[in-house]
């Protein structure tokens, strides 16, 4: 019985020691914690710690600040291309490749006039502000001319009989105002051409077509 004990003592002491000896190899090899570190080696630990923390902190506020600027960016860029559709309508409205619709005057001429006459109306027109002319629903841009003697006129071709209409886009009072005006081109026709009518009537709806005429310069070259 006492050799059976001291064996079983034995083997427990035996068991404990590999206990011990095994937490000390693991230990060992783990390398020391905290606990081992000297109040100056924690203090550089904790300051190390912050110091990678600002750090991050910084860089986390840059790429906000950059996720905002590439959000304003794109933002900008949309309102950039719808501003320049805009802009490109309004160009090619107003040069007359697009129809256009606003409000202006409507003249109407009856006689015999010629081509000249109704050039220099034309040419007050524009001195007065007209954005967008037609005369008998020809849309005028740059060549068009309205030439030939008195009864017999024409522009881009098309015959313009005895009584024709030209159409004028604009501020209406003030186009109204530079014909009718004493002295002024209705009053110079009269005097000059005393067979000839024109009316002007301020209207507040026009709907002028597009020009038929090729704009493609043949000579010139755009630079973009």
């Amino acid at each position: 019985m006492r050799r059976t004990s001291s064996q079983l003592s034995i083997a427990g002491v035996a068991v404990i020691l590999g206990i011990l000896l095994v937490l000390q190899l693991r230990s060992q090899t783990a390398g020391p914690g905290l606990d081992a570190l000297s109040a100056q080696e924690l203090t550089d630990l904790v300051g190390n710690l912050n110091t990678r923390n600002d750090l991050l902190r910084t860089e986390r506020a840059q790429l906000q600040v950059e996720a905002q600027q590439l959000s304003a960016a794109e933002a900008r860029g949309e309102t950039s291309l719808g501003q320049l559709n805009t802009d490109l309508a309004r160009i090619e409205g107003w040069t007359g490749v697009r129809s256009v619709t606003g409000a202006g005057i409507r003249v109407t001429i009856t006689g015999p006039v010629p081509g000249v006459v109704v050039e220099d109306l034309l040419n007050e027109l524009r001195n007065g502000g007209a954005e967008a002319l037609s005369v008998a629903n020809v849309r005028l841009v740059a060549g068009s001319v309205v030439a030939g003697n008195a009864g017999a006129i024409s522009v881009e071709n098309t015959p313009l009989g005895n009584t024709f209409e030209v159409a004028a886009i604009g501020n209406s009072a003030s186009l109204t105002g530079l014909l009718t005006r004493a002295g002024g081109m209705i009053a110079q026709l009269r005097a000059t051409l005393p067979d000839v009518e024109v009316i002007v009537t301020p209207v507040e709806r026009i709907d002028m077509p597009p020009t038929t005429r090729a704009l493609t310069p043949s000579h010139g070259t755009p630079h973009l």
